[in-house]
């Protein structure tokens, strides 16, 4: 049959991303408690086109994947990018996987477990002799304004907000960890489950410790700093205000 895709095409543009996105897929991740855990993916896969060339062969990429089902982790990712370079004749190769990655909380006072959702990236690219890996996580937290308890007579505005951290490193490390030391890094941290007396505890212990976007993303900083395993960062924070009509948002980066 006719290959429409290696057919010429004499606009002498070349394409950086080109391939299929939004692909839902079950991948297993390891789980630092119960040793792995399998979550339903969202999978983008992309490579580079020559000028000459017309289109890429979309159902490759899928066949790759299927070629991988049930393998899909850190450590495979280098092998999939080099699949999806040999197999498309390309130069670069891209692949991100966002998934829900699933932690059993305990709540303070009455001991109630329950699962809290994590959204969670890996984002991975091949180019050339260069290789690069990013890991990133998202996770709720509450901030109370030190702004509003110093001026307030009856208490301060609290609010949810979302940390986002997004790393570069040297060696395997486990989400959970990452997770715990941005829940450590707020006012306080958000739960699933909580009964009247967790409520009190939570609410009192936030408002002991009020941060503002800064104080959040300045303290996730300084953590980082102190672990030599991670050669980058990329930390925000948004605090989804409870009286303002927009978000506070604060970010710092650093490394290479």
């Amino acid at each position: 049959m006719v290959d429409v895709q290696n057919r010429r095409d004499d606009r002498n543009i070349e394409i950086q991303k080109v391939g299929v996105k939004g692909i839902k897929y079950p991948i297993i991740v390891l789980d630092k408690k119960n040793g792995v855990q399998h979550v339903n993916a969202t999978v983008n896969m992309y490579v580079n086109l020559p000028h000459q060339f017309k289109g890429t062969h979309m159902s490759r990429f899928i066949e790759i994947l299927n070629e991988y089902r049930g393998e899909i982790n850190l450590r495979t990712f280098q092998n999939i990018l080099e699949s999806m370079r040999d197999r498309l004749n390309a130069r670069s190769a891209h692949m991100d996987i966002l998934f829900p990655y699933f932690i059993e909380k305990t709540a303070p006072v009455s001991g109630a477990k329950s699962l809290m959702e994590y959204e969670c990236r890996f984002s991975a690219e091949m180019s050339g002799d260069r290789k690069d890996f990013l890991v990133g996580v998202t996770v709720p937290v509450t901030t109370v304004c030190p702004c509003s308890k110093e001026l307030s007579a009856m208490g301060a505005h609290n609010q949810r907000s979302i940390i986002r951290l997004c790393l570069r490193f040297r060696k395997f490390f486990w989400i959970e960890d990452v997770i715990r030391l941005l829940e450590e890094s707020a006012s306080g941290e958000v739960y699933s489950l909580l009964k009247r007396p967790d409520e009190k505890y939570v609410t009192d212990k936030a408002y002991e410790r009020p941060m503002f976007v800064e104080d959040v993303v300045r303290t996730v900083a300084e953590k980082l700093n102190g672990i030599e395993n991670f050669t980058w960062y990329c930390v925000e924070a948004e605090n989804i205000e409870s009286i303002h009509n927009h978000s506070a948002y604060a970010r710092i980066e650093k490394g290479r």
